[in-house]
């Protein structure tokens, strides 16, 4: 599912904690209370593997037990790839994750998601979710596709008791701060490219970043509807500053290093004595790795603030990415699935773990304040934007992290490396 940090913004499984079961009949987010006497079995197809399996597992297990429905769940790393065969096959899933909004309007041009409008109450559940996920989920006018997890990006960690000249509000302020508290082992930025076969993600996270911020959510926009060229000076722009990020006195064991570092490892240096950087640019998820390195605590030992505005307010805006999940069939438990994964109860569930923020205004029990603070700037966000390469066609997503890996190993190659993007992008599907 595209919320994963494998394609660039999937949320990372986090350890799964006890949570205690809720209140039986499904609260009002669009849902209706479970029939007791459903049976049979309701197949998902996703990308969610490990902890995220067992997050979800320990989601499903209550609406399991009230009807005695068995959810099975089919891993792939190819969601469009495998979802094309079984629906030319005749045999799709029930619920299936779908790669992005790109997907999602793909198969509803097709007509082949159901029309959410037959499963869900949908005046209850627009009135508690934030509009913008609405809109990403809408084909033609009919909403064909939920956020079941989503994850915020932009966020600047850092460890409170090394940087404490407090939350810069503009991109230079940060500079200055940087400036100021960086020296000797200790330079500005961390940085880890590596994730197995998708390596360069975190590179395009924050090359989107800088477009957003430093040109504006409608050069944004026309970039990722492909109006916008990659050689054109927004996105060169783009380019350039993650530069200055990955420059060899301004990150963390030299740019050559953070093509070898995972980016689950990036922010070890924030806590290391010296420590290595000030600054680590990650999603929401990125909790679940910091913690993992010892007894750490959200707030206490870590904690971030907003990507800072670049040009003006009225650029401003935020990005994110999420867990699309659609319905392809007419089952009657796949539809009371559905209700269930949208409920307060079910989204209180998978929140409760960490690693994981919820579109629902309705879901605040969270793990810790600092997750909290994330779910309030997701779904407070007048200009959200969802992930850029999520929203591109699968060989151009792929050419813009090998563009950043290229970059980051050789800078001086920017001006080739624009250009072969735009001619792949020429040649990308619309």
């Amino acid at each position: 599912m595209p919320a994963s940090p494998e394609r660039g913004s999937r949320l990372p499984g986090a350890p799964i904690v006890a949570v205690a079961v809720m209140a039986m009949a499904l609260t009002a987010a669009g849902c209706s209370t479970p029939q007791p006497a459903l049976t049979g079995e309701v197949s998902v197809l996703g990308s969610w593997t490990g902890d995220e399996v067992e997050a979800f597992r320990a989601v499903v297990a209550p609406f399991e037990d009230r009807t005695g429905v068995e959810v099975t769940y089919e891993e792939t790393r190819d969601l469009r790839g495998v979802l094309a065969e079984r629906l030319a096959s005749g045999h799709p899933p029930d619920l299936a994750g779908l790669e992005g909004p790109a997907h999602l309007a793909e198969l509803a041009s097709a007509g082949q998601l159901r029309d959410l409008a037959e499963i869900l109450d949908l005046g209850a559940y627009r009135s508690r979710v934030a509009p913008t996920f609405l809109e990403l989920g809408t084909a033609d006018g009919h909403l064909v596709g939920v956020f079941v997890r989503t994850s915020l990006k932009g966020m600047i960690w850092y460890n409170p008791s090394v940087f404490t000249l407090g939350s810069p509000r503009t991109w230079d302020e940060l500079q200055q701060m940087a400036a100021r508290a960086s020296g000797g082992e200790t330079h500005e930025w961390c940085v880890g490219l590596a994730s197995e076969e998708t390596s360069g993600w975190p590179g395009t996270d924050l090359i989107e970043q800088f477009v957003l911020h430093e040109s504006g959510v409608d050069a944004y926009d026309a970039w990722v509807a492909g109006d916008l060229p990659w050689t054109s000076a927004e996105i060169r722009r783009g380019f350039e500053l993650y530069g200055q990020v990955v420059a060899e006195r301004s990150v963390a064991g030299g740019r050559l290093q953070t093509l070898e570092t995972n980016f689950r490892d990036a922010g070890e240096p924030l806590f290391a004595d010296p420590p290595g950087c000030l600054f680590l640019h990650q999603g929401s998820f990125m909790p679940a790795f910091l913690t993992s390195g010892g007894d750490r605590e959200p707030g206490r030992d870590f904690d971030f603030f907003p990507f800072p505005t670049m040009a003006s307010a009225e650029t401003d805006g935020v990005l994110g990415g999420g867990d699309l999940l659609g319905v392809l069939t007419d089952s009657a438990a796949a539809a009371e699935l559905m209700r269930y994964l949208v409920s307060d109860e079910a989204q209180s569930l998978w929140v409760a773990q960490g690693g994981t923020l919820s579109v629902n205004f309705g879901v605040t029990d969270y793990p810790d304040h600092v997750s909290a603070r994330a779910a309030e700037m997701l779904t407070a966000a007048e200009a959200f934007r969802f992930d850029a390469s999520d929203r591109m066609a699968p060989g151009l997503s792929t050419a813009f992290r090998e563009a950043v890996l290229d970059v980051t190993a050789e800078p001086a190659n920017l001006d080739a490396v624009l250009a072969d993007l735009e001619a792949v992008a020429r040649e990308a599907p619309p």
